[in-house]
């Protein structure tokens, strides 16, 4: 047991490690395949294009970096910027859409690369804790149960 659960703290240790040094790669990488989605966005509905929606509907903000990321991509040629970037449902046309200086004042201004890595960031402390008390009951598994094999090796422990 005590064997078990040191492998499990040794994984949990070394995936914390490797997220810790490799934080940028994954940074990059998030936001290149942010990029990759807004460029394919309903080409085919698919759940890409649901997640940019969702991203951009919950926090509130419009592209990659900012909302004219859209002007660059097939979806804005055909319906301009898409309406999960509208500050409110009822006050957005789609002529406003296409129109990025009107879409200024209707949609999310700010990019949702900046957003999404803040908000990941500000939620690290709360996942870092978690995995410390985690790690602290993992060890003192291992130690109780090294305690308990070495009470059985020695014939202190009594059969019941």
């Amino acid at each position: 047991y005590a064997m078990f659960l040191s492998l499990i703290f040794l994984i949990v240790l070394v995936a914390a490690v490797v997220g810790f040094v490799f934080r940028h790669e994954i940074k990059t990488n998030f936001e290149s395949n942010l990029n990759l989605a807004l460029r394919d966005y309903n080409v085919t509905a698919n759940q890409h294009s649901e997640a940019v929606d969702t991203i951009q509907r919950t926090l509130h903000c419009c592209g990659v970096q900012n909302y004219s990321d859209w002007e660059k991509t097939e979806y804005f040629t055909q319906s301009g910027i898409p309406r999960s970037c509208c500050k409110s449902q009822d006050d957005c046309s789609e002529e406003d859409l296409k129109d990025l200086s009107k879409a200024k004042l209707k949609v999310f201004v700010d990019g949702c690369f900046f957003l999404v890595t803040s908000t990941m960031e500000s939620k690290m402390s709360v996942v870092a804790g978690i995995s410390f008390g985690i790690a602290c009951f993992q060890l003192i598994g291992i130690i109780l149960s090294c305690c308990l094999s070495q009470y059985i090796t020695n014939n202190q422990y009594e059969m019941v």
